[in-house]
């Protein structure tokens, strides 16, 4: 798929690395719809852009509500036509050891809306997405198509991210059933997985733990958002790819 044909689908738009992808998309001529809760983030990327050989609309959108992505996918369609290309990139933190003592001995327990606001956003909000997306893909015909959905290298697991790391490896579990389940229909779907990267949700991790974990990536740096929509770029330019989630990590294993 060349990049210029691409009608493109951002969740996560509003900063970081939804941000960057969007921007990249249209520089390269692309069309691209951007949602996000943040209204204000959407706002200045969409004045940002208007000078790229592309076009960049807003749109707010919460992943976790299933009514917000409906009317989203709607309203996205009325402002580009049917879009071929989805970008599930909206994400969240919200870190917590499952159980941890204190001093005098008071257990402290993750709680449960913390558990679940996570996998809300990262893996159903996903989920709402991809479905929806490929609905009206397939009812008018879109092909080829492609779903794009950024992981996570802590899929594997990490301290003190047992909501975030489930989320991400229930979402690269779903990148391979629907590449299999959609790949009749003419889509593509895979995923890209980052390792640290510069952006604003590194705020909610604490200095001594970004310190300690950028200390044991082998590249002894923590990656770019362009690094990451790197990867996505050549998912989209490659025809042949489908199923598989790239790392870009930095050679990092958390």
């Amino acid at each position: 798929m060349k990049l210029e044909d691409t009608k493109s689908l951002v969740t996560g738009a509003a900063s970081g690395i939804g941000r960057c992808i969007a921007l990249e998309l249209a520089t390269a001529g692309a069309t691209v719809v951007g949602g996000d809760v943040d209204m204000e983030g959407l706002k200045s990327l969409e004045l940002e852009a208007k000078e790229l050989p592309g076009k960049i609309c807003v749109l707010q959108l919460d992943v976790a509500n299933e009514s917000s992505v409906k009317e989203f996918i709607f309203a996205a369609c009325d402002k580009i036509g049917y879009p071929n290309t989805l970008i599930n990139n909206a994400g969240i933190l919200r870190d917590g050891l499952l159980v941890t003592q204190d001093e005098d001995g008071w257990l402290r327990k993750l709680p449960t809306a913390q558990w679940k606001r996570v996998i809300d956003v990262n893996l159903t909000g996903a989920f709402f997405m991809a479905r929806e997306f490929a609905a009206v893909a397939i009812e008018q015909n879109v092909s080829p198509a492609l779903i794009v959905n950024i992981s996570s290298v802590t899929r594997s697991g990490n301290p003190g991210q047992s909501n975030y790391s489930a989320s991400k490896a229930g979402l690269d579990a779903d990148t391979r059933t629907w590449a299999l389940e959609l790949a009749p229909f003419g889509f593509r779907v895979a995923g890209v997985a980052p390792g640290l990267t510069n952006t604003p949700i590194l705020s909610r991790v604490s200095p001594t733990a970004l310190a300690d974990m950028t200390g044991s990536i082998p590249l002894k740096r923590i990656g770019e958002p362009y690094e990451i929509w790197q990867a996505v770029r050549f998912i989209i330019e490659c025809d042949y790819f489908t199923a598989s989630v790239i790392d870009v990590d930095g050679g990092a294993r958390f």
